[in-house]
């Protein structure tokens, strides 16, 4: 979608909706959250806003058929709507020990929220382990 792109990725990688649950982004794209979101003013004229958020919510995790989308379900609690994809338990455990054996201590990735840093192919949705080149590292062999 051209308008939740232009809006989303002016700051970071515009996540696929299908990453997190429907309450997830409600709270996301709530008015009030938009003006502090993570430390940063991101709000939005209210149409566009509108349409990002029936985007995000059409194609959230609890509605997507994608496998992943149902890995992050199967990972959350019952009504849990977590702010931060990089914090679902699936993705946490997902990515442990790469975290840990190269993450921590790299200087080129800054966050483990900037997903299209080491997946090569995210801004389509792929996030397969043959997509992955890790800056200063190179392919992760898991």
């Amino acid at each position: 979608d051209e308008t939740y792109n232009e809006e989303c990725s002016a700051c970071h990688f515009a996540y696929q909706p299908g990453l997190l649950p429907e309450a997830s982004w409600r709270k996301l794209l709530a008015p009030k959250a938009l003006a502090r979101h993570f430390g940063e003013n991101a709000e939005l004229d209210e149409k566009d806003r509108k349409h990002i958020l029936a985007l995000a919510i059409e194609n959230s995790a609890d509605k997507s058929r994608y496998k992943r989308s149902k890995k992050i379900m199967a990972s959350l609690e019952e009504n849990e709507a977590p702010l931060r994809i990089s914090k679902t338990p699936y993705l946490r455990d997902k990515h442990e020990e790469v975290y840990e054996k190269v993450v921590k201590d790299s200087k080129k990735i800054k966050s483990m929220s900037l997903c299209n840093e080491c997946h090569k192919k995210a801004e389509h949705g792929i996030f397969d382990d043959d997509t992955v080149e890790i800056p200063d590292y190179g392919r992760w062999t898991w």
